[in-house]
């Protein structure tokens, strides 16, 4: 195992739910700037494979989804997560960039918002309290996906 990988085997067996979701939507970054690139580049195959793991990405995302503890959040979540990936597919090999660049303006304002909730849950393990505002919207969003 290289050290990367043991890097990251470390990252993702110490991340709690609300870590995976940010690891995940890393992945989902760098799999969309991949097939950007690729189409740039005239690479189909690149643009196929780096889509394909994108749309992967989007429906780990969106299994993982507790609809029952989620509410309105998580099924809102499933409508974007179903628009992301049929976006994602009907335009493979199009040679167009226009349905990455949407889909990944949406999944960079997911991430920030994602980031921002990991930075008060972070904090309030260190300080061990957080305002009730700020604590019931971290609750609200990761029970989206059973945190």
């Amino acid at each position: 195992m290289t050290g990367y990988r043991a890097y990251r085997g470390n990252q993702v067996e110490g991340a709690g739910p609300l870590g995976l979701v940010i690891l995940t939507f890393d992945v989902l970054a760098k799999s969309l700037a991949g097939a950007r690139l690729a189409i740039e580049q005239g690479d189909f195959v690149a643009e196929a494979a780096h889509t394909s793991r994108a749309i992967e990405t989007v429906i780990e995302l969106s299994t993982s989804l507790n609809m029952e503890a989620g509410g309105d959040v998580a099924r809102n979540l499933s409508d974007l997560y179903v628009y992301m990936t049929a976006k994602l597919a009907g335009n493979m090999c199009s040679g167009s960039t226009t349905a990455i660049d949407e889909v990944a303006e949406l999944v960079a304002v997911l991430q920030e918002g994602w980031k921002a909730l990991e930075a008060p849950a972070t904090r309030s393990h260190h300080l061990a309290s957080s305002s009730y505002a700020s604590h019931s919207q971290q609750q609200a969003s990761s029970l989206a996906y059973g945190a």
